[in-house]
């Protein structure tokens, strides 16, 4: 991603989930819309492509699940009509389902997440800690040794913590604030998807 003295998509994230975090906790559970959840998505997609080409694998795969839901959205109001249809469809699992799809991109946001967590509590310019812990929280147990051999190897080509606060055009006290604001709202987003898997007996761990 270019830098771009206008463009801070930080704020847009932490903003976005912000919005879905109230929904979220103002609302009955299933009325998250496919709409703005999917857009916050798309709004998350450039940070794997600031991590280079360690995350490559994940930003493929994200933008792809992403861009399923928000195609989703136009004929599905509610994640929990999305679980429904496919549950009806007897789809559930099967590769390209909304359903799969959606649980893949809730793994994305997670990542995110422990990375940023990460990020805020360690000190110094390096990323790879950081990096390393989140995937192997998040990503490594649904993942065959080839990826994770070849996720490993590109740890070494991270950027820097500064490299990659520059792409994001914050400085380091402005960006633990909205890496925080996302961790925090973002945690009860995928509460809420997590309990709607759960409700219709799917479970999270495939």
């Amino acid at each position: 991603m270019a830098e771009d003295g206008g463009n801070k998509p930080l704020r847009e994230i932490a903003k976005a989930f912000e919005d879905l975090a109230l929904t979220v906790n103002s609302q009955d559970d299933s009325l998250l819309a496919v709409a703005p959840f999917s857009h916050a998505c798309t709004l998350v997609s450039p940070l794997f492509g600031c991590l280079g080409i360690a995350f490559k694998f994940a930003e493929r795969d994200y933008v792809a699940k992403v861009k399923d839901l928000c195609d989703a959205s136009s004929s599905i109001s509610t994640l929990q009509a999305v679980l429904e249809q496919d549950i009806q469809a007897k789809t559930v699992q099967k590769p390209g389902s909304h359903t799969r799809n959606l649980l893949r991109v809730k793994r994305g946001l997670d990542m995110v997440k422990v990375l940023f967590e990460h990020i805020i509590l360690t000190e110094g310019d390096s990323l790879k800690d950081a990096a390393s812990n989140a995937y192997s929280q998040v990503f490594a147990p649904y993942h065959g040794w080839a990826i994770r051999k070849a996720v490993a190897a590109g740890m070494y080509a991270l950027p820097t913590k500064a490299q990659l606060l520059r792409k994001l055009n914050e400085d380091e006290n402005t960006a633990k604030v909205y890496m925080q604001s996302y961790v925090t709202s973002v945690d009860a987003v995928v509460r809420n998807v997590d309990k709607l898997y759960l409700s219709k007996d799917l479970g999270i761990d495939w």
